[in-house]
Formats: structure tokens, C-alpha cells, sequence
């Protein structure tokens, strides 16, 4: 397994070791003690998998009291995968890093605690599978303005573009309910 460093403090992406041969592949998508050593928390309590069609945009998501750290990677498909620093006493405040994730590259996000997150299918479909390490809690989530100008994130240029409700009432930065 390879951790490769992002501009974003905490921010990491992971390639694992893919076994192939005539069969197909194997490898492994967590293991405690190998992550932990690249200072990636074993401490998950959830795992959720979405299933999307080509065009949709989900986030960008964040929990204000009970922050989630995630690892995230495509099993199907391919995305657009966006996280946005939201830790005001970061040096990279507001900033976003973007990084395609597909079924051929294998690679993984881990998107530490204070960070917004979001993808973009670029696949006919896409599976896209995460580990938290906090529950999700309806009442706590927010969503920050996925196209917000101050953010200027460079998302690919998919048709149709599809939102949920939630996803298109996102707050600007300047709005969001960010951490200390």
C-alpha cells in the first residue's frame, strides 16, 4: 500500500496492493494496524455504499458537532471525489482538493474530521462505498454550496448535472457553520 500526501493537511490517498491474475484481483480495502501506521484511524463505526447514475452530484457534505472522517473508494464506476477544508485554523481554510476514484485505479480517499465532501459520477454508475468515524446524524448534517464561487472547485463538465433538493440549497463558505 502507497499513502500519498494532499495539498490539505490530513487529507490522504491511498493505493493498496492489487493481487490480479487470470481470476481477476483481490486486495484489501481496510486493515487496522496498516493505517493506522499512516496515521489513518481504525476507529470506524459505519459503512455505507451509494448507488448513482451518470450526472450526480452528492454533497458537498459535513457534520458540524459529531465531524465524520472517511475513507472512501468507488467498488463500481468512476467519480469526481471532492474534499473541502473546513478547519478555520487550517492554512488550507476553503480550499478543495479533487481526485478520480474508479474500479480500475483502486485508489482511496481517507478525508479526515473538518472536511466537506462530495462526488461527481462520471460512469454510467457508480458504487461508491465509505467507512465513518461517527454515525450519521440527520439533525447535525450540513451541505455547503457544492458550485460556491469562493470555493471554485473544478468539477467536470457532466450532463445532465443531478442535485438533490438538499444538495442545491447548500450555504456559500462564506454562510457555513465551520469549525475552529
Amino acid at each position: 500500500m502507497q499513502v500519498h500526501t494532499t495539498p490539505l493537511a490530513g487529507l490522504l490517498l491511498i493505493e493498496p496492493r492489487v493481487f490480479g491474475d487470470a481470476r481477476g484481483c483481490f486486495l484489501e480495502t481496510f486493515h487496522a494496524n496498516r493505517y493506522r501506521e499512516h496515521r489513518i484511524p481504525g476507529d470506524f463505526v459505519q459503512d455505507n455504499l451509494s448507488r448513482s447514475g451518470r450526472g450526480t452530484l452528492r454533497g458537498l457534505h459535513y457534520q458540524r458537532q459529531h465531524p465524520q472522517g472517511k475513507l472512501v473508494f468507488v467498488t463500481h464506476g468512476a467519480v469526481f471525489d471532492v474534499a473541502v477544508d473546513l478547519r478555520r485554523s487550517s492554512p488550507t481554510f476553503g480550499q478543495w482538493h479533487g481526485v478520480e476514484l474508479n474500479d480500475a485505479n483502486r485508489r482511496q480517499l481517507y478525508i479526515p474530521p473538518g472536511f466537506a465532501h462530495g462526488f461527481c459520477v462520471l460512469s454510467e454508475s457508480a458504487d461508491f462505498a465509505y467507512k465513518c468515524t461517527d454515525y450519521y446524524r440527520p439533525d447535525d448534517e450540513r451541505t455547503l454550496l457544492w458550485n460556491d464561487p469562493a470555493i471554485g472547485i473544478e468539477w467536470p463538465d457532466i450532463e445532465p448535472r443531478i442535485l438533490s433538493d438538499k444538495d442545491r440549497r447548500g450555504v456559500p463558505l462564506s454562510q457555513a457553520d465551520v469549525y475552529d
